[in-house]
């Protein structure tokens, strides 16, 4: 589903231990921009929205609260990545790369007509980036 104007309505949202260096991380390795970010009284990041093209994600720091959200290094699991749509998915890699992204697989082709890789982030969160694009482009 998309809203009126045919931008999307789903918006992940990741907890980090270090939610400031994760938002710079990400963008030095993954190419996200910082919308807006809104810090806590304490230091911490309450919220921030990152954009890489039409998507957004939502970034905030790791804390105990009614959604119990942290960061899969200090949980010890992974319970979920984030796929993203590049168009030049090698020129995407070899950032990636070059900023120390941990590579869980390297660029491969994929059955169902996708080229793409997968990566974690400093604190453990898995993406996967890719020429995939659902519903078609």
């Amino acid at each position: 589903m998309t809203t009126r104007d045919g931008a999307p309505n789903l918006f992940p949202f990741l907890r980090y231990k270090d939610a400031r260096a994760a938002i710079d991380w990400l963008g030095a390795a993954f190419g996200f921009e910082p919308m807006v970010v809104f810090p806590e009284p304490d230091g911490t990041i309450g919220h921030a929205e990152l954009r890489l093209g039409p998507g957004v994600i939502m970034v905030g720091s790791a804390k105990e609260d009614a959604l119990g959200m942290g960061s899969p290094r200090d949980l010890g699991a992974v319970t979920q990545g984030v796929y993203v749509y590049v168009a030049d998915l090698d020129a995407h890699h070899a950032r990636a790369a070059a900023a120390g992204a941990e590579m869980v697989y390297g660029l491969r082709d994929t059955d169902y007509g996708s080229r793409e890789y997968g990566a974690r982030d400093p604190e453990g969160h898995l993406w996967t980036f890719g020429t995939y694009y659902p519903g078609g482009e």
